[in-house]
């Protein structure tokens, strides 16, 4: 089984227009949508839902007002102020790290998990798809993402499926780490700006150190050949692969607009290059 994860440094690059692509030209896998702070493959994908579930992560205290008698002790010992004078907690400001759960001399508060959001098993005319919704102002990201990836994994496993095609987040954050821990090969989109040359770098960085081979794909190549050049020649010298680069195109919002994957909507100059890309990564990956 290969896991191939798809990650930018950086958002806005085009790497979800690119994933969806994969998703269409690949031809038996499983899709995962780790971007789970801002999904938005499904938006293209089109995925019916086939089953959902509550995602629980971290704990939040809830104060019994039978049990408590105002002693205050909670309040003191919160290092968030997530306790008011009339003992209502917070739950936007509450950690979640159980200090005053632990101190309580009446146990009068309850630490249960709490609901972060909601994950779907989905069917989509590619293949089966996972993916999840984070709650607003929600934490956990990089435990759902890993969520997700064992997921597709028992999935992959139990359908014979060799191929898993992961849309990582954007960062080095948390979530971007869970994405890429243990997968075969990573591919990086990036853009020829210099805050995309500098976000590709830390990213590349990250999947050194994780000892996880990667790949490089400028997208929008033609807006600025120059820093192209540069990031080209910064792959090289780093041990990046690089496998290809994107035209600037229409066709790849008109597509977006037409919920479809760029091959399927276009026969143009990026279509083209993005199938190329896949070829690249389908052999070297």
């Amino acid at each position: 089984m290969k896991e191939l994860t798809i990650i930018s440094g950086k958002g806005g690059t085009g790497k979800t227009s690119i994933t969806a692509s994969f998703a269409s030209l690949a031809e038996k896998k499983v899709i995962v949508d780790a971007d789970v702070d801002a999904a938005d493959l499904h938006l293209v994908l089109s995925p019916s839902v086939r089953e959902e579930a509550d995602f629980r992560g971290g704990h939040i205290a809830e104060i019994d007002n039978e049990r408590c008698t105002a002693c205050g002790e909670c309040m003191e010992r919160c290092q968030f102020h997530a306790i008011s004078s009339d003992f209502v907690i917070d739950r936007i400001a509450c950690e979640g790290c159980g200090v005053c759960v632990h101190f309580c001399p009446e146990d009068a508060i309850r630490f249960p998990q709490r609901i972060c959001g909601k994950w779907y098993l989905s069917d989509t005319r590619y293949g089966v798809m996972v993916h999840a919704k984070l709650g607003i102002a929600e934490e956990n990201s990089g435990m759902l993402v890993s969520m997700l990836r064992r997921e597709a994994k028992g999935i992959a496993e139990k359908q014979g499926i060799e191929t898993i095609i992961i849309d990582g987040p954007p960062g080095i954050g948390c979530p971007v780490i869970a994405s890429v821990t243990g997968a075969n090969a990573v591919l990086i989109i990036t853009e020829p700006t210099l805050s995309g040359m500098h976000d590709m770098e830390r990213v590349g960085k990250l999947t050194e150190f994780m000892k996880i081979p990667a790949m490089v794909c400028v997208n929008k190549y033609d807006i600025n050949p120059e820093i192209s050049e540069k990031i080209r020649s910064y792959a090289e010298r780093n041990n990046i692969r690089y496998v290809g680069s994107v035209p600037y195109d229409r066709d790849v919002t008109s597509a977006m607009v037409a919920q479809k994957p760029l091959v399927d909507f276009s026969e143009g100059d990026a279509a083209k290059a993005v199938r190329q890309v896949w070829e690249r990564v389908r052999i070297e990956g």
